[in-house]
């Protein structure tokens, strides 16, 4: 399980879209896949690990809904999901993921890098 880009660049304020197309057949309780993209000061064990107990909340943690900058809903097997949003303006690596419980540390995972 990985993203299709591992890591990408953008500009500070650069208006971005990312689509998300989840492929596979497995039914939506055991697969499904977004993309979260964090500041780059949150911990993400401690957000993954809060997020895979937030089943009720589509695994997005309400006590670290404040560590998000931008998220898709989840996708399962066919399903096409995105999210608009600008990039931050502090130059940075920014971590993103998927928080479906196990993905994460299967590589579900990359990084986008802010640079004028």
């Amino acid at each position: 399980m990985k993203y299709s880009l591992s890591s990408f660049t953008a500009k500070p304020g650069e208006l971005l879209r990312v689509v998300l197309n989840a492929v596979g057949t497995k039914p939506p309780d055991q697969m499904a896949h977004n993309f979260v993209l964090l500041k780059p000061t949150t911990n993400t064990a401690t957000f993954v690990m809060m997020a895979s107990m937030a089943r009720n909340d589509g695994f997005m943690p309400p006590a670290l809904v404040g560590e998000v900058l931008a998220a898709t809903d989840l996708a399962t097997a066919g399903e096409t999901v995105e999210v608009t949003f600008k990039a931050p303006t502090q130059p940075g690596s920014y971590p993103y993921l998927c928080s479906f419980p196990g993905h994460y540390n299967a590589g579900m995972m990359g990084t986008m890098i802010v640079k004028p």
